[in-house]
């Protein structure tokens, strides 16, 4: 650990990044009855903080290695923007590749960071397959591979925010900070523990990518099978070794948080700085605010802590913020969506309303079925959160409609609440959720691998992200496992939501 500080200390990340201003965000310091603070890394050149360790790490190679042929790394994100920007500054031959769905406006900003210094080569159609080739570039051509996390020099440039996070306030009760491979982590935790052992080290994961909670939960390193694509920042399926050797020592606490409570963070900095953060940026704000919620004895206004989240990146696709919108008030807690079974007659929408009580409609979603009942898909704008959700279900429960809370099915979100259209009523049909690739030919494969199979449903939007999320329903087949070892071979991946109780009711 005393090496790690003495490079945190002699890390010229300054040639590069910049000292980011910690803010107090007083609208959030009010809602929560505390200081709360945000490191805003998204202010950086590259907005993000990884051109900090990528910087360290190649000032140490210009050091250690005079006749340095070149770097290679693989990235589709911020380490390959903070390299890029390093790389053209020290004046290093770099070569990124970049899997095939890495979006255009990633590629070029690659390509502007890195001027005439860098080499960008797209290959394959994740980035497990882009390392891979990497690393073949690697020793072909005698280039140093920089690790985006995994990495002392690498480490020790990210725990330069932690230096200036004490130099910038006094008296701190704790620091949250995103998880992806834990590079940030590890490097802040570091440096924070050693000066001041007091603060509390928080840690917040995505609940689809929480590979450090795992690994610290079984105190070894954990392999994800899957992650998922939301926060794609810190989508990492196996945390650094040396990163999980120093968390381990330094976090005192870990949070994971869902897609709609990082959505809602997005709203809350926007809302605060109006800037626009991408969701591995606002994941640490989302778990300072479960934090805190989730132990309201802390949260007395007599007596509130200093808390501090990092802000570590505002590269957003524009074309996310549809998404982001969407979600953002199921997760601040002021939406609800809920299923609700009423009869099929005149008035009966209606006598629902005046049961509700004059709450607001955000969202109503029928169809006529020509039966006794109809089954309607009904947002309500709620202000009390799962409290009030619980008091409306039982009001309903109470004057004899069955009611189920969709607001956590993400079936629910991001599919049905658009398809709302009547059921298969003549087939037995499959139901499959799918993550393709965002990239021409995707939906050929799928469907040229499908062969004769009948499909009934088929339900795509485009969030913006690498990957799309796909909603498919087959025609049942006499033998369903031939199928699922088709649809295996295929290679993307897919989740059976057949008994999702979202789809059972609407389609």
């Amino acid at each position: 650990m005393k090496d790690l500080l003495n490079n945190i200390l002699t890390a010229p990340v300054y040639d590069v990044a910049k000292k980011t201003p910690l803010e107090l965000l007083p609208q959030l310091s009010a809602k929560l009855n505390h200081q709360v603070y945000a490191k805003r890394e998204d202010l950086q050149p590259v907005f993000s903080f990884k051109c900090r360790g990528a910087y360290n790490k190649l000032a140490k190679l210009v050091d250690a290695v005079p006749d340095l042929a070149g770097v290679i790394t693989a990235s589709a994100g911020n380490h390959a923007q903070g390299l890029a920007l390093a790389a053209s500054k020290l004046g290093i031959r770099a070569t990124i590749v970049m899997p095939n769905i890495t979006p255009a406006i990633k590629i070029n900003a690659v390509k502007r960071f890195g001027q005439s210094w860098v080499t960008v080569v797209i290959h394959g159609d994740n980035f497990d397959e882009a390392a891979e080739h990497a690393k073949q570039l690697q020793h072909e051509q005698s280039l140093v591979f920089v690790h985006p996390f995994d990495d002392m020099d690498v480490i020790a440039g990210q725990g330069t925010v932690g230096k200036e996070i004490v130099e910038q306030l006094r008296h701190i009760d704790a620091v949250f900070i995103p998880i992806g491979g834990g590079g940030l982590a590890a490097g802040v935790g570091a440096y924070i523990k050693t000066v001041k052992p007091s603060i509390k080290i928080i840690g917040v994961e995505h609940v689809e990518s929480a590979s450090m909670q795992a690994a610290i939960s079984q105190q070894a390193l954990v392999t994800l099978p899957h992650v998922g694509v939301f926060a794609d920042g810190i989508a990492v399926k196996r945390v650094g070794e040396n990163n999980f050797a120093i968390a381990r020592q330094v976090i005192d606490e870990m949070v994971t948080v869902t897609t709609d409570q990082i959505c809602a963070a997005i709203n809350d900095i926007f809302d605060e700085t109006r800037t626009i953060v991408e969701p591995s940026g606002a994941a640490s704000v989302a778990g300072l605010k479960k934090w805190c919620q989730a132990q309201p004895v802390r949260g007395q206004a007599s007596n509130p802590l200093n808390l501090v989240t990092i802000v570590s990146g505002a590269n957003m696709n524009f074309d996310r913020l549809r998404h982001v919108t969407e979600r953002t008030a199921i997760g601040a807690q002021t939406e609800c969506l809920l299923g609700v079974t009423i009869p099929e007659r005149p008035g009966a929408f209606r006598q629902l309303c005046e049961i509700i009580n004059g709450r607001a409609i955000t969202e109503f979603n029928y169809r006529y079925a020509a039966t006794d009942s109809a089954s309607i898909f009904i947002g309500i704008a709620i202000g009390q959160g799962s409290a009030e959700i619980a008091e409306i279900i039982a009001m309903l429960g109470e004057a004899g409609y069955e009611v189920s809370d969709f607001s956590d099915n993400d079936i629910a979100k991001l599919h049905m609440r658009y398809m709302i259209g009547g059921k298969c009523a003549d087939k037995s049909e499959l139901l499959y959720r799918f993550e393709f690739p965002e990239r021409p030919g995707a939906l050929l494969n799928f469907l040229q691998h499908i062969g004769g199979h009948n499909i009934t449903l088929f339900h795509y939007r485009n969030h913006g992200s690498d990957y799309g999320r796909v909603l498919i329903g087959i025609e049942s087949p006499d033998e369903v496992s031939r199928l699922n070892a088709m649809l295996d071979k295929i290679g993307y991946y897919y989740v059976d939501e057949t008994d999702n109780p979202a789809y059972t009711m609407f389609l």
